[in-house]
């Protein structure tokens, strides 16, 4: 098989578990009711504009479709940042309101195993990477040379 006919093949690979995974995050956070106020409401709303971002860059591969989902790609990393800073200093708040005299180590062992899942947004950072991936010179976006 020709590299290009193998890449091109990697590449849809990389698409649809990329859709796969958007997809199956979305369902997850409807499922657990991840919905209340701005923070929990934007992973929600991105991943939804991203499937739809990602199934155009995957059917139309252009200069832009691949712009804008690169731009996407990075704002998932960043959120995904966010997200796991977000859940951990929760379950801070949580563990020091519950036990006042917590500090330290243990504090922050407790905080990484509380109620709202740490690592849980870090999904959107490998969807992210996936995603940029998917891009890595891409015909569509690689520039002949003159």
């Amino acid at each position: 098989m020709e590299e290009s006919a193998l890449l091109g093949r990697v590449r849809w690979a990389l698409a649809a578990i990329l859709i796969f995974g958007l997809v199956g995050i979305e369902i997850e956070l409807f499922l657990l009711k991840h919905t209340d106020g701005f923070w929990q409401l934007l992973p929600v709303a991105l991943v939804g504009a991203t499937v739809v971002i990602a199934v155009w860059a995957a059917v139309r591969p252009t200069p832009a479709s691949l712009g804008i989902f690169r731009a996407a790609m990075g704002v998932f990393f960043v959120v995904g940042l966010v997200g796991v800073y977000q859940h951990f200093t929760g379950n801070v708040g949580y563990e020091k309101e519950s036990n006042p005299g917590l500090a330290g180590a243990e504090l922050y062992k407790l905080a990484a195993m509380g109620s709202t899942p740490v690592l849980a947004p870090g999904v959107m950072l490998q969807l992210g990477l996936i995603g940029l991936l998917y891009t890595y010179r891409h015909p569509a976006i690689i520039r002949k040379e003159t």
